[in-house]
């Protein structure tokens, strides 16, 4: 058996030519809607806790189920939520029977406020979706409890986010889409969690480094991956990390984290030996998912640009190297998690309306 192939297109417009550019003004230009979210915090079994950012139908932000208004929590101030979940917010979250739901883990770095993750939730609420955004630990404003933070390949956070979306809204048809770092993990425990996974009525990964070790030496050693990309992933987990070395003293060599300039330099000093593995090479080798396509059994999207600046075309997956529960769709243009159309100043609705398609037609 093999993979089902797309072969559409992504209709770019002329005045973005090239990965790079697409990916930047995708990133950092293009308007889009904005979307404000109800924040619950959600403990793990290990003594840390994840923040999950809902929206639905009848459920706002700036005002409470009984209609009075609610008062944005100034904690949250620099985050996509605008308040904290309460007990009469999940009642109301509950009322409706059999709706779609779609939970979104965001890539390296990202939150509930990135372009893509507040683009694809608006559009699915604005159709009648139940939708959330898992946050990786530290990802969510917050810093976590701990000294380890969150990686490629973190298939058991991935597990316990699925089951606790499940658990909060049972009556829901639950779909999970994935971005880039958070779709490598998702796919990952798809592929190792063929049984545990079965409930859920479809998959997306979008822009996702599928082999983690092409990916990391085109950002670790080309010239703008180092210069361009690693700068911008470091300004906010060098700090990060620091911070850590300063409250678990001993446990991070934080004078050399504090020279890295590459991805796989803050892999080798931090990411590889704090979860388990023995270096970047070790973590980039036995995290990627692209050897666990074959075992996906959840009806699943795989969506990457073919010309996406962090992931080689050379590393992409073809139909034989995947089940056939997967529909890769590898158009020629889309740059990274941006997939910008339209005409000028252009918009990043594309991404969403195909993940809702491939949706709709497994629902």
């Amino acid at each position: 058996m093999t993979a089902s192939v797309d072969t559409s297109p992504c209709p770019v417009p002329w005045w973005l030519p090239g990965g790079h550019t697409q990916t930047l003004y995708g990133s950092l230009a293009v308007r889009h809607h904005h979307i404000s979210f109800i924040r619950e915090r959600v403990n793990t079994p290990d003594g840390d806790f994840l923040d999950f950012d809902w929206a639905a139908p009848k459920l706002f932000a700036d005002r409470h189920v009984d209609g009075g208004h609610a008062q944005p929590d100034p904690q949250l101030e620099a985050t996509a939520a605008r308040r904290w979940m309460q007990d009469a917010d999940w009642w109301q979250l509950r009322q409706a029977a059999d709706t779609p739901a779609l939970v979104i883990f965001h890539g390296l770095e990202g939150s509930s406020r990135s372009h893509y993750a507040q683009s694809i939730a608006q559009y699915f609420r604005a159709r009648g979706w139940i939708t959330v955004i898992a946050h990786f630990r530290g990802c969510s404003g917050f810093p976590n409890r701990m000294a380890r933070a969150y990686f490629s390949g973190d298939s058991a956070d991935i597990g316990f986010i699925l089951d606790t979306v499940k658990e909060r809204v049972p009556q829901g048809r639950w779909h999970a889409a994935g971005i880039s770092l958070g779709g490598n993990a998702m796919l990952k425990y798809l592929g190792e969690q063929q049984r545990d996974a079965a409930w859920l009525q479809a998959a997306a990964a979008v822009s996702v480094p599928l082999d983690l070790v092409a990916c990391g030496r085109v950002l670790s050693e080309t010239r703008s991956g180092r210069h361009v990309y690693c700068r911008h992933f470091l300004r906010t987990m060098r700090p990060k990390v620091l911070d850590k070395a300063r409250r678990f003293p001993g446990t991070i060599d934080a004078l050399r984290l504090s020279q890295a300039r590459s991805l796989r330099e803050f892999d080798d000093l931090y990411t590889a030996p704090m979860h388990g593995y023995r270096n970047a090479l070790d973590y980039w080798t036995r995290a990627s998912s692209k050897p666990l396509l074959r075992t996906i059994a959840v009806p699943t999207l795989v969506l990457n640009a073919r010309n996406d600046p962090f992931v080689p075309a050379t590393s992409l997956p073809g139909s034989h190297d995947c089940s056939d529960a997967i529909l890769l769709h590898q158009p020629a243009q889309g740059g990274h998690a941006s997939f910008v159309t339209g005409a000028f100043p252009g918009n990043i609705n594309w991404l969403p309306a195909r993940l809702a398609r491939y949706f709709e037609t497994r629902t």
